[in-house]
């Protein structure tokens, strides 16, 4: 058996709307929104009673996407910290190629994002940086320039 594809990467928030505004912003497409509940829901997520709501967001060229995700039973939980640093072990971050890294970073902070630490210089190659974006998570942004 061989793998396919890798289909989505899931991020559970709080405030979905502000969760899709944030990632339209980037530049992402809304894909579509569903509630999510039922035998089938529990049982492949590994919960039980699950009542959800769903929006998948699509890159431009169809290739990736994210599944946001909020809970409304069982509640979601907090982790803790409130916001790990980038080392703490598990998901690390999504990282996305940019065309203009300072844009794109202006257009999120307008959105509630933070910078963590500075746009870096990788050689003549790459610019980078990190911020952190809904419910927490750090979203990583890369612009080619060499």
């Amino acid at each position: 058996m061989t793998l396919q594809r890798l289909d989505n990467v899931g991020i559970v928030v709080e405030d979905m709307d502000g969760a899709i505004t944030f990632f339209t912003e980037l530049g992402m497409e809304l894909d579509g929104r569903a509630q999510i509940e039922g035998p089938w829901a529990d049982q492949s997520v590994g919960l039980d009673g699950i009542r959800s709501e769903i929006a998948m967001m699509r890159v431009p060229d169809g290739h990736g996407r994210l599944e946001l995700a909020k809970y409304h039973t069982p509640a979601a939980i907090r982790p803790e910290p409130a916001n790990p640093p980038p080392n703490t072990l598990g998901l690390h971050r999504v990282m996305f190629a940019v065309d203009d890294i300072d844009d794109t970073i202006a257009r999120l902070r307008a959105h509630g994002a933070e910078l963590l630490g500075e746009v870096a210089q990788y050689e003549s190659i790459f610019r980078l940086c990190s911020l952190r974006g809904p419910a927490g998570i750090i979203v990583a942004l890369a612009e080619q320039i060499g």
